[in-house]
């Protein structure tokens, strides 16, 4: 082995990419459907408390989306210049799931994302509500391709081997194959629960401070709702997702519990110093008979060990079993925050609880870390295998790649994406810091944004303090509507469609804008 290995640094670059990207989609997916609901809401109900929300969140939304698709879109770069065996091998599945990802999800994304963005008082209230809802499940559609070829790779199935090439035999196996509804389910829910902790702990933020308080308690429990919903069905989900791994990839399962041998009334290691060398533990603390139980929901029932196969064959065993602890972990945390949430609400109390507002200030960055935690447990744990059991990572890099050719694309992406990631934190903060208050008086009709972060209507330097000073205390702040007198007095939109607005605007525009529906 050379001292800068190709195969090392490729799979560290990957992992790098991945897990860059991965916390922007998970985010995105979650905060789109919470955007159409709360459209949905307002659109139903015309409480301008949910168009306030649904403005602030979009301009969030509206960020992450760019950071997402700007830190995505050189991974595919990736299979050529560093798997470019793995990519000729499978191009003939692979390609075509990443196309119809970009023709059915990313098409359908950009096209509505412009009029979810822009089009707000500029076209009819259900056009708009039908935007959000497709830029929703654009994002959904999204991570249904990239799950279905991850999870052929996690599970390969319909197709078949010639000369070196995959070729499909079944478009319908491959496509839904084992463990894709699984792992589809697992990333939905955690999806929205990405984005109901983030709502929750940025609600929170702003109670804490008495900022349009009206507003966000309406956020607030919206997102405590999802919370408590989602986070038991998560542990449902993962349960089934565990039981599934564990038919179909026994190796990874007993890497994940630290079970290095074949047993019956195999204990639930929660805390172990894995030993590969020894095919051992050091040290550990563990429930007697608990794995055995989980799996197989029977107390003295059999779990394969990891020396059922070669040692060149298992995966690292500290990364995937403290990954998975680190997940489950978090799991628990969520589910008692959630619960915590419903009592306090059942005694009356979810909006005056400060402690309860600052632990969910504390649990924004929670479900990043478990979703990172978790796509290192399935990724790593699927080695020495890129496609299990058919093709292994050595066989799949670039073989003309060297190690310093590796080394320095990895430090430039790292360089990049500090920069970026920085950056994007740095802007996001200022709009949370602005909240929705500082957009009291909208813009008016004669602007039109020139780029599309220009939604967003933040400026990387000013001070947002100091923009919302003076709109703390007004009726905005205190979650009183806008009426539409002061609406069609600043931009000339009626708010609920009323007519002087829309017509004039037409005057102004000289005819050529519709009026609100």
């Amino acid at each position: 082995m050379e001292a800068l290995d190709p195969l090392l640094l490729s799979r560290l670059q990957f992992a790098f990419v991945v897990s860059f990207h991965a916390i922007f989609p998970v985010f995105t997916i979650g905060l789109a459907a919470y955007i159409a609901v709360l459209e949905g809401l307002w659109y139903r109900s015309n409480d301008d408390r949910y168009r306030q929300l649904a403005e602030h969140w979009t301009r969030i939304f509206a960020v992450v989306f760019g950071m997402g698709v700007v830190s995505g879109v050189v991974m595919s770069f990736q299979f050529g210049t560093n798997w470019s065996n793995f990519a000729y091998a499978t191009a003939n599945f692979i390609g075509p799931i990443l196309s119809y990802e970009v023709l059915t999800a990313f098409f359908l994304e950009a096209v509505f994302l412009g009029i979810l963005l822009f089009g707000r008082d500029r076209v009819p209230r259900g056009t708009h509500l039908f935007a959000a809802c497709m830029v929703a499940i654009g994002t959904f559609i999204s991570s249904f391709w990239i799950l279905s070829a991850n999870s052929w790779m996690q599970t390969p199935a319909g197709f078949e081997w010639r000369d070196g090439i995959v070729y499909v035999t079944s478009w319908s196996e491959a496509i839904f194959n084992p463990s894709l509804w699984y792992r589809f389910a697992h990333v939905a829910v955690a999806s929205l629960l990405t984005g109901g902790f983030v709502v929750a702990g940025v609600s929170a933020y702003y109670l804490l401070r008495k900022r349009a308080v009206e507003v966000h308690r309406k956020a607030l429990s919206m997102a405590m709702w999802m919370i408590l919903c989602a986070a038991p069905a998560q542990a449902l989900v993962g349960d089934m997702h565990g039981l599934h791994t564990f038919e179909k990839q026994p190796i990874k399962v007993a890497a994940m519990e630290g079970n290095w041998h074949t047993r019956t009334g195999a204990p639930l290691y929660l805390i172990a110093w894995p030993d590969a060398e020894a095919e051992a533990h050091r040290f550990s603390i563990g429930i007697p008979n608990a794995a055995s139980f989980i799996l197989t929901h029977d107390w003295h029932g059999e779990v394969p060990g990891l020396t059922e196969v070669p040692a060149a064959e298992r995966p690292p065993v500290g990364p995937v079993f403290w990954s998975f602890r680190v997940m489950l972990a978090i799991g628990f945390v969520m589910i008692a925050v959630a619960l915590w949430g419903a009592w306090l609400r059942w005694r009356g109390r979810l909006y005056e609880s400060r402690a309860l507002h600052r632990v969910l200030q504390w649990m924004i960055p929670a479900p990043f870390v478990a979703v990172l935690a978790g796509w290192f447990v399935t990724e790593i744990g699927r080695s020495p295998w890129l496609v299990y059991g058919q093709m292994s990572l050595s066989e799949g890099v670039t073989p003309s790649l060297t190690g310093a050719m590796a080394l320095a694309t990895l430090i430039g992406y790292i360089v990049v994406y500090g920069i970026i990631f920085w950056a994007g934190i740095y802007y996001l903060s200022r709009i949370v810091i602005k909240g929705p208050e500082g957009y009291a008086q909208p813009r008016p009709p004669e602007i039109y944004p020139l780029r599309p972060m220009a939604v967003v209507d933040v400026s990387f330097d000013d001070d947002p303090g100091a923009e919302t000073a003076g709109a703390e205390h007004n009726a905005y702040t205190l979650g009183e509507s806008r009426s539409a007198e002061q609406r069609t007095g600043s931009d000339g939109v009626g708010g609920a469609g009323g007519p002087e607005g829309p017509d004039r605007d037409r005057e102004q525009r000289g005819g050529k804008r519709h009026g609100v529906d």
